[in-house]
Formats: C-alpha cells, structure tokens, sequence
C-alpha cells in the first residue's frame, strides 16, 4: 500500500503514514520506500521527505535500518521509573526512594491551609520564593535570576523545551541519560544529540561536537548523574563554562534531582554571562514522588516565558502544595530526616559495591540513590540469568542514547533497600550471572 502515501509537506506526509497506518493498510514490519523513490512519485524536494521520516521516527513509528530501509514498528513505551508491573521478581531496578525515609508531612498539613487563594493571584507563593532564592543563589553563578514553581522537574524541562526550541530543533542529552530526559525530549518531537558521560560527568568533546550539530538546548545533571551517579568535576565544569561562553544563548537546564541528598558540591556549566539558563531542584528524592514541586531558577526572559505557560487557577502549582513543601523544608524534624536519608543511601551503596568487589566485579559507589555497576558480559544477557534467581534488574541498555555503541554492560541497582541478608545473595547472583 505504500503508493497510497500521499502529501506534499513533510507534515502531509507523516499525516498519510499515520492515516494508513491507522486503517491498517500499513502494519509494523512493512517497509516504506526509499527517500528518492517516495519524493519523486510524489514530485517533492528529497528534504521534505527526509523531514517526513525524520518526523516519523522521532514518534516511535518507524525505525531506520540503513540500506534495509525504513520499517513501521509498535509504537513502544519509552521505559519509566518505578516498579515493574505485574512481576513475581524482586525489582531492583526501581530508582525509589525509600518511603521510611520520606518525612512525614501529616503535622505540618493542618498549619498550611490558610484562606484560599483565588483567580488573579500571584502564582507563586511569597515565602516559598523568598526560601528558594536563598537555596539556589550559592550555586548559582548569575547573579540576576527569577524564581518560578513548577509541578516537578520534567513539568519545567518539558515547559523549558517548549518555550525555546521548536519541532527537529537538537537538544544536547548526557549519554547514558536519564529516562525523563529521553521521553520529554521524543515527545516533543526534538532531536537528541548524545554527549558522552566519564567519570567527570559531561565530556568537553562530546558537548563541543553537540554544539557543533547546532544544539540550542543542554540537559545536564552536574551532580548524582542519573543512572552513573557521576558529578561534574570542578575541572569539568571550568572547561565546560569555557567553551559554553562562545554559546550564550544556548539553553542551558541544569536538574539538581539529588540537592539535598547529596555528598558533592555543586559544580555548574552556567557562567556568569551565559544569558538562557535554569537550574531545577525538585523535592521528589527527599519529600516523596507524590510531592510534584520543583523549584526553577532561571534568566528573566525565560522566566518571562514560563510565567506565560503557568497561568493562574489553570497550570500554577498549588498554593497548598507550595505551603506543605516550605513548611517541611524548613522544619527541623524534616530535615533531620532528610539527612538521615542522604547518608542511608550513601552507606548502603557502599556496602553493596564492597560486597560486588569481594566477587571480583568493579563497582564503586559515586552519589545518588542508585548504584551503575560495569558487567563483563552484555547486561541484557546478565539480567536473563538473574531472573532465573528471581531477580529484576534494569539494564543500561534503556539509557542509552547512542545506538551505534552496541549493548550495554552496565546495569543500575537500586538496593539501598535490601538488608544485609538479601543483598549478599544478590551479589552472589551477579556473580554467578556473569559466569
């Protein structure tokens, strides 16, 4: 059925796929034409049909296989956080937060409700901003920033995208990168160029290379790299800050998930000059998933921008919502939980990579809630011989941007939760599971 694609734009084109897709008439597993032959029979430039696939790919419904073509495929899910559905395993592959270690906010509900607030209101509440500014202002080096609230930091990455790139503009994503980044970023339909990770975080040739492929976003993470857990070095950073100064107006979205967690400085790619920038914290690590909160500090236009995407009584995050977060970061109780928290993951990690090292497997713990440890077969083969032992582990494969860099031989625990008993059996498993 493909002399039924019709159109004479890229969008007509990826409209007609989708139409005939949709009635059937194409199924997963048929291939489309060649770009030359498709342009010609419909008598358009070869780039409008290019956009066309291009387009189509980035939607997850057709994959490139070189010279084999291009081939309609399920619309897969991009993988998510959390528990595995539907599985008699023990997930360790989660990336949650241990719920004993979520302060309980049950004492502060009753002092934040206050009057109501009503349509026309600030969207921001006063005492929150004033708190988030003296939060943020250590580390971040512009001295001229605004505060906005958003629902969580993929809300403010998603929000952030859209107000400065449009559609096929390329976004820079740290390579492995963290699942949130990978789904907002396909979602809206933008190209992600891969930039490598080391052991120092973003690499200054992966970023400069991004840059040169005309990159006008750049999602990093300086510090507790989701899923390595890798923070960016002072001599990284410097670098980066360098050669982002000949790129001022480059995006750049700083996501500090792990901020009060974490062991590391902070170290950031946003210099002094740089004129678009945001630097997100959110509380979901330490307050709980359910606390969609995230505090956004950013350049005065692209808070300008945002405040157009953040309408009262519509999109504002509840005052309630804000209320709670403030009064639990700033309770002595609260806060004595959270540490408590950022030293339980550290300790446990630790643990788990010494017990993996007693096996003769290379692992160390860096930061963050979970552990990415190096196998030396392919993960996906490992965590096939794992879930005979009643294991579920998450394979570094579903991180990766880079498709040409083969399978992943990494795979991220999340195994703060385990006693001591349950965690030597799983490293005794991974052990076994890679021969």
């Amino acid at each position: 059925m493909n002399d039924e694609i019709t159109g004479r734009t890229a969008a007509e084109i990826v409209g007609s796929v989708r139409a005939l897709r949709e009635r059937g008439a194409l199924a997963p597993g048929d291939l489309l034409p060649p770009v030359r032959e498709l342009a010609a029979r419909l008598g358009v430039n070869r780039n409008t049909t290019v956009a066309a696939y291009r387009q189509l790919s980035q939607a997850g419904l057709v994959v490139s296989r070189g010279r084999a073509g291009t081939m309609l495929v399920e619309h897969d899910a991009v993988a998510q956080e959390g528990y595995a559905q539907n599985t008699v395993l023990r997930d360790v592959g989660t990336g949650n937060p241990d719920p004993a270690l979520i302060p309980d906010p049950s004492g502060i509900l009753a002092g934040v409700a206050g009057r109501p607030v009503l349509y026309g209101e600030p969207v921001i509440d006063p005492s929150l901003e004033a708190w988030a500014r003296e939060w943020v202002a250590p580390d971040l080096p512009a001295s001229d920033f605004r505060i906005t609230i958003t629902s969580g930091a993929v809300d403010a990455v998603e929000r952030l995208l859209a107000q400065a790139l449009m559609r096929d503009d390329a976004v820079a994503l740290e390579d492995p990168c963290f699942l949130a980044s990978i789904h907002t970023v396909r979602l809206g339909g933008y190209r992600a160029i891969p930039v490598p990770v080391d052991d120092e975080g973003m690499t200054v040739d992966g970023l400069r290379a991004a840059l040169d492929a005309g990159v006008r976003a750049i999602i990093c993470t300086p510090r507790a790299q989701n899923p390595t857990g890798v923070s960016l070095s002072p001599a990284c950073a410097t670098a980066l800050r360098a050669l982002l100064a000949e790129h001022p107006y480059v995006l750049i979205i700083e996501d500090d998930h792990f901020s009060m967690l974490s062991e590391r400085p902070y170290e950031s790619l946003i210099g002094s000059g740089h004129r678009r920038f945001a630097m997100l914290r959110s509380v979901s690590k330490f307050l709980g998933p359910d606390m969609c909160l995230a505090v956004a500090a950013t350049d005065p236009e692209t808070a300008d921008r945002l405040a157009m995407r953040l309408s009262p009584g519509t999109t504002w995050v509840s005052h309630l919502l804000q209320r709670l977060a403030l009064g639990m970061l700033t309770d002595d109780s609260a806060l004595a939980t959270i540490r408590t928290a950022g030293a339980h993951y550290a300790e446990r990690n630790r643990a788990f990579a010494e017990r993996l090292r007693a096996h003769g497997i290379d692992a160390e713990y860096v930061d963050g809630m979970n552990l990415w440890v190096r196998l030396t077969q392919p993960a996906r083969v490992a965590s096939q011989q794992l879930m005979r032992r009643g294991w579920l582990v998450r394979t570094g494969d579903e991180f990766l941007l880079d498709e040409t860099a083969g399978p992943s031989h990494h795979a991220r625990l999340t195994v703060h939760d385990l006693n001591d008993e349950d965690a030597a059996q799983l490293a005794a498993d991974i052990s076994s599971a890679i021969g």
